[in-house]
């Protein structure tokens, strides 16, 4: 489906057809775009940027999201005076092996000088480990310094009589210190990926093509992907919610026009039963299919956690010696893929499955503060907190090892009073209402700023981070 864009046309050959071209202005924009899925910029700043592009495209906005748009870019970084903000625009990188790429082609003969991009690439980088092993004898993954190094008659028959013990030392520990490497980098890359498949489903993940198959539904993507990308506030209430009245209006545009739309996009990330009716049959399996493989994948991850640290289930708060982020991380990637998962079981008619396999969500680990708030306020633990806590642990579930249909989900929502359906226990979540659009506020360690200036001077004196800092906030202020 080709993107609606400006007058630039070009011949068909043989025929009279003509081919809608996006304009270089119209195509730039998109790319912008389509790179936030992979970013954290503000909604403001992506509704800026929305605007840009039905102006390069000379649409006409209906008043509604003419308005919606502008209330959000009235208070985008380049409607501000300052143009500043003090969080990061990105997820953060794993640090890729570039140092010790370049070390290994300076000891290594069989290796050339690769590009920075190389350092970030697994693939490549175990290819090189194994070039290099050849060259002094040794099979990757043999890294035991006492047992798996060659002795002199060993590196004789090798064909390394001319490196000396030294330099033949300094090599192997140079390939085992990048093995150890590569396992980091592999985990790290993992990480960030379940945190932004968390956040913002497979936004990250969706090719630019299909991306801008439609500038509406283009559109209506980034702002959401923005949203969703939003990070969490020091509260004793809920989270600001994703679908805000901007997303209404960009949605609304879809559909009044839904046989121009990218509904195959738009599931991506708004699995909403009125998105997957509309998505093609195969379009769904494979995406149901993706999110199978996903939450296999943050099964694993849940479970390494746990094994390292078990953690309190009935009440979910963080003791010491707990990897609240990884879980964290992990339990919001969990939830999101699960809920995408009901939706397409859902809308695939396969509700068989979950009356055999309905694995329970996976709720997040609570800081000790938090939940003291929570007592002084009146509140108490989450009835899903209960639930939880009384069903079989996810990746026993989905290897089988545990029985858990949803009748067994049921029963524990029974007891305490929870509402399956309602509480998107047994089936996909209700569709959200729109919420009123609010401003990004700059935090500080989850703790809202009203000044970015002043929020990055307390960031980096240590304020709100839970350390004696006062003598350093005192310098600052």
């Amino acid at each position: 489906m080709a993107a609606q864009t400006d007058n630039q046309w070009s011949p068909g050959r043989g025929d009279d057809k003509v081919t809608l071209m996006p304009s270089p202005v119209v195509e730039q924009l998109l790319r912008e775009l389509h790179a936030s899925l992979t970013l954290r910029k503000r909604p403001e700043d992506v509704a800026r940027l929305i605007q840009d592009l039905h102006a390069a495209q000379g649409t006409a906005l209906d008043a509604a999201t003419e308005a919606a748009l502008a209330n959000a870019a009235e208070h985008s970084l380049r409607n501000l005076w300052h143009g500043y903000t003090s969080m990061l625009e990105e997820f953060a990188r794993p640090v890729g092996a570039q140092r010790q790429l370049a070390r290994a082609a300076d000891l290594f003969t069989c290796v050339p000088e690769l590009p920075g991009s190389a350092g970030d690439d697994p693939a490549r980088i175990e290819a090189v480990i194994r070039r290099a092993g050849e060259e002094i004898g040794r099979s990757y993954g043999q890294n035991d310094f006492g047992t798996d190094r060659l002795n002199r008659v060993e590196r004789t028959a090798a064909g390394l009589g001319a490196i000396s013990k030294r330099q033949y030392n300094k090599r192997f520990r140079l390939l085992r210190r990048m093995e150890a490497k590569l396992a980091r980098l592999i985990h790290e890359q993992q990480r960030r990926e379940v945190t932004m498949t968390g956040k913002g489903a497979l936004a990250h993940a969706l090719p630019y093509e299909l991306f801008a198959a439609d500038v509406d539904s283009a559109a209506f993507i980034a702002y959401m992907t923005a949203r969703g990308y939003m990070r969490s506030v020091f509260t004793n209430g809920r989270q600001r919610q994703v679908y805000d009245e901007v997303a209404k209006a960009l949605f609304q545009r879809l559909r009044d026009a839904p046989e121009r739309t990218c509904w195959h996009a738009v599931a991506y990330v708004h699995p909403t039963a009125e998105v997957l009716a509309r998505t093609p049959e195969e379009d769904l399996t494979q995406l149901l299919v993706r999110w199978n493989r996903f939450l296999r994948q943050v099964a694993d991850l849940l479970e390494d956690a746990w094994n390292r640290h078990p953690l309190e289930r009935d009440t979910m708060i963080v003791r010491r010696g707990d990897d609240s982020s990884t879980w964290n991380q992990a339990a919001q990637a969990w939830n999101t893929a699960r809920a995408h998962w009901f939706a397409l079981l859902e809308e695939l008619g396969r509700h068989e499955i979950l009356d055999r396999v309905c694995p329970g969500k996976v709720p997040r680990l609570m800081a000790a503060d938090v939940a003291y708030w929570h007592r002084m306020s009146g509140g108490g633990l989450h009835p899903d907190t209960y639930v939880w806590a009384e069903l079989p642990l996810p990746w026993e579930v989905l290897r089988g090892e545990k029985e858990c249909p949803r009748s067994l989900v049921e029963a524990a929502c029974a007891r305490h009073r929870v509402d399956p359906v309602a509480g998107a226990w047994t089936a996909p979540r209700p569709t959200a209402e729109a919420v009123p659009f609010r401003r990004t506020p700059e935090l500080v360690h989850g703790v809202a700023v009203a000044d970015p200036l002043m929020a990055g001077a307390l960031r980096s004196a240590g304020v709100f981070s839970g350390k004696d800092k006062r003598a350093a906030a005192q310098e600052w202020l």
